[in-house]
């Protein structure tokens, strides 16, 4: 007899299978086999990408270790640091546990090579900030410094000598390095390296960058060891004066003071700087022309002085030592010659100063001869990946700079240029005599120079805000002069004055030093000389960068690739927007944009530094225009109120010029009709405007701001800086008792407002 629950629906479902999952499970199980297949797919189609276009594996792993530094940098947080070391270390672990060596050799060594190198990069920086880094003072101190004399530069240019002195400040338990201007009335011979001072100074922090894109001289200090700098307030007492015999600082000065006293003017300053790498002396226009002309890299010494003085000692002993037949037959020549080289060029570096730049150029011109006493290639990527490895291993930071970014693109530029198939078919072509081969090697000079421009100008515009376009062109004339006419006759002046005739030799360098001067100038005066753009954006200039990696480190036409980041990012360089508003940290500086080629500014400053930099940060190549002078602007002694039209929309700002004390009551109402208001000074809360309120309280957690009213967005210094030590979060409420303000008979009035923005 059948149950009854036989008969109902429940009779109708099979039984199940106890082998078969049920439906769900299936439906996830089937997903997770695709999405298997799919990622085996990309592993293999990676691996034979990397199979068919062989590269240099070292060349990328030390891209990667850079990779490393400026991902250090650019996270913000310890968090962060961490998540991205472990990160790699798990990527390298996971490829060598579960990527097949049989079927994805390559893939699995480039994951493993890559991760590991970009772990290394990120904890060599960080270990080297962590143990050498060193903070600021809090804030500005005027305190009697005694200390030791560590470095005496001169810098006659700026009628100053910088100091820099070990000494103790209240803030540190151990003493700490301290850089202090001296003007030439307080100065003294006596102020030597080793000498013992007293000294009144005025300190300040180490300068976090003035605006969003300005120059970190903070993040310079931290690991340079710099806690303050400073001016001489006082007179100097020399407590004891130096025991130290010669130095090199002393040789080096005592260098550059021959010179110049050998050939006067422009032409002895410039040759001061060649010779010793003494550039104190040179004239603000004269370095602002060879800036504008593409030339200044000719002024600091770098891989073309110390390339040319290495070369030319290698290549004299090697001719000197092949004419002695005794001396050719029992000793290799060329390591002998590599020999001298090497000694030459480390005496040079330390003569100039033993700065990163030089010591870099000292590296990569070591590793040059070392690689022609062993026969090897001397100008691979190969050469220029180990040199920039040992740089970074010893001095991380240089990787986010401007010098150690512009000295290795211009190397890999060159390398990368004259080993593409099309230049080594140029070069290696049949040619018909002298003229033809002359006119083949200039006009190989004249693409070289044009490689080297397109791959630094948005490196310097990134860092600078501006370039010099007609750079390539001078560069043509400039470095073959500086190399092979004014550094041998500076040479041989020098050697000749041992016997005192070295005045024939000076005289003609002078002369090839006032061509030079005269190229600059002529350069930089010519319409359009100078391109500036205001502040990129990082990932713009990143993604630039990548490109041109892929493009200079891949071979074939796979390389080509590299051209569509490239270009995406140049072209999103190009189309930058100017700020319409620049206010620096303390509030005390506001540029206006949109008035033509003037920089409308709430106070004029009184030197050069604060113009450059504001003029700079807006990609204006005009002049400063005080607010008063503005027909769209209304001042008073305590504020202006100005109106600004973008994209259709006015908006009103108010700009606070003083700290006299105002009725808060006259300040709510003015706030209220306002869009924008910025003020050095802390701002009641009843100050209320529409869009903005830029007051001391706000900016001390902002630093400088970059305002763009057509999107709306707001660029601040602190979104740039993180958690690093170099950047001290400033206390939104300390300092209180500066920000009160000073009583007055009767309150000032207020500029009447011209309304409220038209949306």
């Amino acid at each position: 007899m059948a149950s009854p629950a036989a008969d109902g629906p429940a009779a109708d479902i099979p039984a199940a299978d106890p082998g078969t999952a049920p439906a769900g499970r299936a439906r996830h199980w089937d997903i997770r086999v695709r999405l298997s297949s799919v990622l085996a797919k990309m592993f293999e189609l990676a691996d034979g990408f990397l199979d068919s276009h062989p590269f240099e594996r070292g060349l990328w792993l030390v891209v990667a270790f850079a990779a490393g530094i400026v991902a250090w940098v650019a996270l913000p947080t310890q968090a962060d640091w961490t998540a991205l070391v472990l990160t790699a270390l798990a990527t390298a672990l996971i490829s060598l546990l579960f990527l097949d060596e049989a079927r994805l050799p390559h893939l699995r060594l480039a994951l493993f090579g890559f991760a590991v190198m970009l772990a290394a990069g990120t904890a060599t920086v960080w270990t080297k900030s962590a143990l050498l880094g060193q903070p600021g003072i809090a804030r500005p101190i005027v305190v009697t410094l005694e200390g030791r004399v560590l470095e005496r530069r001169e810098e006659p240019a700026k009628a100053r000598a910088r100091l820099l002195l070990i000494a103790r400040l209240p803030e540190f338990a151990e003493a700490v390095r301290v850089r202090v201007n001296l003007p030439l009335g307080k100065d003294s011979p006596a102020i030597t390296e080793g000498a013992q001072i007293r000294v009144r100074t005025r300190l300040m922090p180490p300068a976090a960058p003035m605006l969003p894109g300005a120059y970190d001289f903070a993040r310079t200090a931290w690991f340079n060891g710099l806690a303050a700098t400073g001016s001489a307030l006082g007179e100097v007492t020399i407590i004891s004066p130096s025991m130290q015999g010669a130095t090199l600082r002393g040789a080096q000065r005592a260098l550059a003071d021959h010179v110049r006293s050998q050939l006067s003017g422009s032409p002895g300053t410039i040759a001061a700087a060649l010779a010793s790498g003494d550039r104190g002396a040179i004239a603000t226009a004269d370095e602002d022309a060879m800036r504008d002309a593409g030339l200044t890299h000719l002024l600091s010494i770098s891989g073309l002085h110390v390339s040319a003085l290495v070369g030319a000692v290698y290549f004299l002993v090697a001719r000197l030592l092949a004419a002695i037949p005794w001396v050719a037959l029992r000793i290799r020549v060329p390591i002998a010659a590599a020999l001298m080289g090497v000694l030459a060029g480390i005496a040079y570096t330390l003569l100039t100063g033993a700065e990163v730049p030089t010591i870099r150029s000292c590296i990569g011109a070591l590793l040059v001869l070392i690689a022609l006493a062993l026969g090897r290639d001397p100008l691979s990527l190969r050469m220029v990946a180990v040199g920039a490895l040992v740089v970074m291993l010893f001095w991380p930071e240089a990787v986010v700079g401007p010098s150690f970014q512009m000295s290795f693109a211009a190397v890999i530029a060159i390398i990368a240029f004259h080993s593409a198939a099309p230049v080594r078919g140029f070069l290696t072509a049949e040619h018909h005599g002298p003229l033809v081969r002359m006119a083949r090697n200039l006009i190989l000079l004249l693409a070289t120079g044009l490689v080297i421009e397109l791959a630094l100008m948005p490196i310097g515009l990134f860092h600078f805000h501006r370039a010099g376009v007609y750079g390539s062109l001078a560069n043509v004339i400039a470095i073959p002069l500086t190399t092979f006419v004014t550094m041998p006759l500076i040479g041989l002046a020098l050697l000749l004055d041992s016997v005192g005739i070295g005045a024939p030799a000076w005289w003609l360098a002078g002369k090839s030093l006032e061509l030079l001067l005269a190229l600059a100038h002529f350069v930089a005066a010519r319409p359009g000389a100078v391109t500036m753009l205001p502040a990129i954006a990082p990932w713009t200039f990143a993604l630039f960068v990548s490109g041109m990696l892929w493009l200079a480190l891949w071979t074939g036409k796979v390389r080509l690739w590299g051209a569509i980041p490239a270009g995406f990012a140049v072209i999103a360089m190009i189309v930058t927007p100017t700020p319409d508003i620049l206010v620096t940290g303390d509030g005390h500086h506001v540029g206006l944009t949109g008035e033509g080629d003037d920089l409308i500014v709430l106070r004029m400053g009184r030197g050069d530094y604060m113009r450059d930099n504001l003029l700079e940060l807006a990609g204006m190549e005009g002049t400063l225009r005080p607010i008063d002078e503005w027909p769209a602007a209304r001042c008073n002694d305590d504020f202006c109120t100005a109106t600004i039209n973008s994209n259709g929309k006015r908006f009103t700002l108010l700009l606070s010029r003083s700290r006299a004390y105002i009725d808060e009551m006259s300040l709510a109402a003015a706030c209220e009709r306002t869009d924008i208001i910025v003020s050095d000074r802390r701002l009641p809360f009843s100050c209320r405007p529409r869009m903005l309120k830029a007051d001391r309280r706000f900016l001390a957690t902002t630093g400088g701001l970059a305002v763009d009213l057509e999107t709306g967005a707001i660029r601040t210094v602190a979104q740039t800086q993180g958690q690093h030590g170099w950047y001290r979060w400033p206390e939104p409420l300390a300092d209180r008792r500066n920000d009160q303000p000073q009583p007055q008979p009767e309150p000032s009035s207020l500029p009447a407002l011209t309304g409220a923005a038209s949306r």
